[in-house]
């Protein structure tokens, strides 16, 4: 069974070292998302239309709000890897225009041959993940060493336009940011998907396909994001039973909450806020 290892939370958003040995399903994030292996066989994820490699040799880079799923190989043994879910706020602190992570383009390619550099920060932060998980301004500084790395390797970084989010933005229907807005609003009563299309005026049809020309992801997917995320924010942050943050997410009983959450995080969610909290437990 998948499980993680370690997970640190912070400004800049969340890092993860996960035990995987199960497949994700296509699920997206509003983060810069990026994936290196650090021990264990070679794996791969589908981002977009394209299967890709994580090996040893080889980093997955993941666009924000891009669908993307985990392909695990049932006959290979477990992969152990660094996750990494960086918001792009935090980003634009080392230069403004990377906060142009946070929309489409930001990486041209999902997948890129390591540096030594970066494979070096990899395995040193992960190590620190492991024997020092209290080591919380150490595992910032490392990442933040490790983010600079993988953008100057797999961007074109002095050139990246700020205009990305804004472009992405731009040429979304009203009616569609609308629905968006009302799904990241309330996750827990958006789940009727026909009934928010009714609610912007469209048929269930073309809101599907205007919702998937805009976002390049189902209304279904996108909804999934934000639950998913909310439901992050809850097993960190807070102190609600798993019970009450099902029903405040929309799910019908507490076993199918369990379940969505370990298909998109690789654990179940009271392992998440046990592992969350463990550096702040040890301070």
């Amino acid at each position: 069974m998948s499980n993680a290892l370690r997970i640190a939370c912070g400004e800049f958003g969340r890092v993860a070292l996960l035990d995987m040995d199960r497949s994700l399903v296509r699920h997206a994030h509003p983060h810069c998302h990026v994936l290196l292996k650090v021990q264990g066989a070679d794996t791969r994820f589908s981002v977009g239309d394209e299967v890709v490699s994580l090996s040893d040799d080889t980093a997955v880079l993941v666009n924000a709000w891009q669908p993307h799923a985990y392909v695990h190989d049932p006959a290979r043994p477990r992969t152990v890897i660094l996750a990494l879910y960086v918001e792009p706020t935090w980003l634009r602190s080392f230069r403004p225009n990377w906060g142009a992570s946070g929309g489409p383009g930001f990486f041209d390619r999902p997948m890129g041959i390591v540096s030594p550099r970066v494979r070096s920060l990899t395995d040193r932060l992960a190590m620190t993940m492991v024997h020092e998980p209290d080591a919380r301004d150490q595992q910032e500084e490392l990442l933040s060493d490790l983010m600079i790395a993988v953008i100057e390797r797999f961007t074109a970084w002095r050139t990246v336009s700020m205009s990305y989010r804004d472009l992405a933005r731009g040429g979304i229907d009203w009616r569609i940011r609308r629905a968006a807005d009302l799904i990241r609003s309330d996750p827990g009563a958006s789940v009727d998907v026909n009934g928010l299309a009714r609610e912007v005026g469209l048929s269930r049809a073309h809101f599907f396909r205007l919702f998937d020309k805009c976002y390049g992801m189902s209304p279904r997917v996108y909804l999934n994001v934000a639950r998913m995320e909310q439901a992050v924010e809850y097993a960190v942050a807070g102190n609600d039973t798993f019970a009450s943050i099902s029903d405040r997410l929309g799910f019908s009983v507490p076993a199918h909450f369990t379940r969505f959450f370990r298909d998109h995080a690789g654990s179940s969610p009271s392992e998440f806020r046990s592992v969350a909290r463990l550096s702040a437990s040890e301070l």
